[in-house]
């Protein structure tokens, strides 16, 4: 990597003061002269560098100085990912790892006529992913391009276990766990698109005898571009340490293809009894032909899956605390339906889950699955139901059975919880009926992790369906070991690799600060071009945060709480004679000025935001409440006091 003289220069002189500052000369003459008494003592050979190195790290001297440099600093002046760089300085070389670098991308054609953008100027951006066994990462975002500068570096650990040995090369070639890559387009309003979503085999380096290869990855596009390429990433793979001894490339070849033949076979038996199933479940009623049971789903590259391979158990970690605050973050992932050239309809296209999270957003299908799968990590029996709402349009959302025998609907793109009890079509006209209070019209089938019940009840409506799937007459289920043969953790090699959830990076502070100043502005030169003064009243404002704080309280738990503070608190910073009003607006964005433009389409805002009159005081508070994902809760209030005036 070269770098210019200034940037060189600069870099050099950081690093020079640090040293300095440390003394780090007088640590390492001190740590010289007791390895060469030492080794005088031993009566060993002549020192070398790496007894010398040894002793160094031995003595944490090398640690100490590696956290004493400013990482922010050198990294931008270095321009890679210097916290790759910093492990590969303090690696344990008891542990194998692969450094996977990413040295530019070419032929993205959708972008060839893309100007250079300038200096400050606002563009489209590519990120680009990595998840591998259980680790993630992402690159720094750079300007789309028909060759974008996407250069980056990933320290990725192949043996996590604590308790085990070195991965030598037969272990590493029996994982097959792919470095899945997604690449993410974000344009200038913050709105991301999913541009490819690629597994890679990184075992290729296995033969290589440097330990170390370079080739291109054609990343192709997705859903009904998934033919199509998207464009070339130069990829680097480097083994540390490296191999004793590699293996040949028809060993890896050969693996590979036993492999792809075992995953082949077992998904051909599967389909082979899929079938079967589906023709018994097709006997049983003439009208079972138009219920929507959905067997398998085509996810961003095209591929075929059983619908239970999109479901698994995830556990959150310390990320998410309760099942509501889990649905709550599901809610938060925008809800966009797959794009499709022409018309036609929608596009079928379900989501693996690393996709999905790196997208920020999906259909009902994929918030489904995601929610279906945290609420199994949190120990409920979570189950997707696919179905319709209001004028047939297609659905899914999530059920769970209490052990009591209550059946829950959890709509995961609001978090909205209801209670479902079954009419009896029995009962005498007269007799009381529960009213449905949830928007599911028809439900055709449930699924899981390991279980598929298709509905072969006479009604398939919801409010008739009684979710009893003990009941072999009034549900017919897929055998569970045929399920597993392909959908459970490691059965296939053409199964999508689990993610974990990241945690926020975003500061819910200084994230808030930023946009209420952005807020603050804008309506001040809204207001200006009406000829119109604006006075703010910092004290009003900071009043509106416990309304907004128990608002989001609200959609998490379903319990309100904190009104009667906030009425008081307002009462008394509302001098008698005058007028408050106040409007009250969330988004799942941070985009100040699209925020505002909706806000002024509602005729309530725009009278507090236009107010006329005496003595008038504007007020205007912004939260963001942060969860996994960088998921944003924005809760955005604005709010006026005036002197009445009959």
């Amino acid at each position: 990597m070269s770098l210019p003289p200034e940037k060189a220069s600069e870099l050099k002189q950081i690093i020079h003061n640090h040293l300095l500052k440390m003394d780090i000369h007088g640590k390492i003459r001190e740590v010289l002269a007791e390895t060469v008494r030492d080794d005088q003592s031993s009566a060993r050979r002549s020192l070398s560098e790496a007894d010398f190195l040894r002793a160094l790290q031995r003595r944490g001297i090398i640690d100490d100085m590696m956290k004493e440099l400013h990482f922010t600093q050198v990294g931008q002046l270095l321009g890679c990912n210097f916290r790759a760089i910093y492990i590969i300085t303090n690696i344990d070389p008891s542990r194998r790892c692969l450094y996977l670098q990413v040295l530019g991308g070419k032929a993205f054609l959708e972008h060839l006529q893309e100007p250079e953008p300038l200096p400050g100027q606002v563009c489209s951006t590519f990120t680009l992913y990595v998840h591998f066994r259980n680790q993630r990462f992402r690159s720094k975002p750079v300007p789309c391009a028909c060759e974008p500068d996407l250069k980056e570096g990933f320290l990725l650990e192949i043996h996590r276990d604590e308790s085990s040995k070195m991965a030598d090369a037969t272990t590493m070639l029996s994982m097959c766990d792919p470095v899945h890559f997604v690449l993410i387009k974000t344009n200038t309003s913050s709105e991301t698109m999913l541009v490819s979503s690629y597994f890679l085999d990184w075992r290729t380096v296995l033969s290589s005898p440097s330990g170390k290869t370079c080739f291109a990855v054609e990343l192709m596009g997705v859903g009904s571009e998934s033919r199509v390429p998207a464009g070339v990433l130069t990829v680097s793979l480097e083994l540390y340490p490296p191999l004793p001894e590699t293996l040949s490339t028809d060993i890896i070849s050969t693996q590979q293809s036993l492999e792809r033949q075992r995953t082949a076979e077992k998904e051909r038996l599967f389909l082979v009894y899929a079938k079967q199933w589906w023709r018994e479940f097709l006997e049983i009623r003439a009208s079972h032909q138009t219920k929507l049971v959905k067997i398998f789903a085509q996810d961003e590259n095209g591929i075929n899956r059983p619908v239970c391979s999109y479901v698994r158990v995830l556990r959150a970690g310390r990320l998410l605390e309760s099942p509501r605050q889990a649905a709550r973050f599901v809610s938060l992932l925008a809800h966009e339906r797959a794009p499709v050239v022409g018309g036609g309809g929608k596009q079928e296209q379900w989501c693996t889950l690393m996709a999905f999270l790196c997208r920020g957003k999906g259909d009902c299908e994929d918030h489904a699955t995601l929610l279906c799968s945290l609420l199994l990590g949190f120990g409920l029996e979570a189950y997707v139901c696919v179905g319709t709402k209001a004028k047939g349009v297609p659905h899914a959302w999530v059920l769970t059975c209490g052990t009591d025998g209550s059946i829950t609907f959890w709509e995961s793109l609001t978090a909205h919880r209801y209670l479902h009890r079954p009419i009896d079509p029995d009962a005498p006209p007269l007799a009381p009926q529960p009213k449905p209070t949830y928007p599911y019209r028809t439900v055709g089938c449930v699924f899981n992790h390991q279980t598929f019940l298709a509905n072969c009840q006479p009604s398939d409506a919801v409010e008739l369906c009684v979710f009893d799937f003990q009941n072999q007459s009034r549900w017919k289920a897929m055998s569970e070991e045929a399920l597993k043969s392909v959908c459970a953790p490691g059965s296939t090699t053409s199964l999508p690799p689990l993610p974990p959830l990241c945690a926020p990076s975003l500061d819910p502070a200084a994230a808030s600060n930023q946009l209420e100043l952005e807020m603050r502005y804008l309506v001040s030169e809204h207001r200006k071009d009406l000829d119109l003064a604006t006075v703010w009243d910092d004290h009003l404002s900071y009043l509106l945060s416990s309304a907004l704080s128990a608002y989001e309280l609200e959609r998490c738990t379903g319990v309100s709480c904190g009104n009667e503070e906030f009425q008081d608190a307002v009462r008394r910073a509302v001098p008698d004679g005058h007028t408050f009003k106040g409007f009250p607006i969330h988004f799942l964005h941070r985009n100040a000025r699209r925020a505002f433009a909706t806000c002024l389409r509602s005729p309530f805002c725009e009278e507090i935001v236009c107010c006329r009159g005496d003595h008038v005081r504007l007020a205007v508070r912004v939260r963001v409440f942060v969860y996994p994902e960088n998921a944003c809760a924005v809760w955005l209030m604005f709010a006026c006091k005036y002197r009445s005036v009959l």
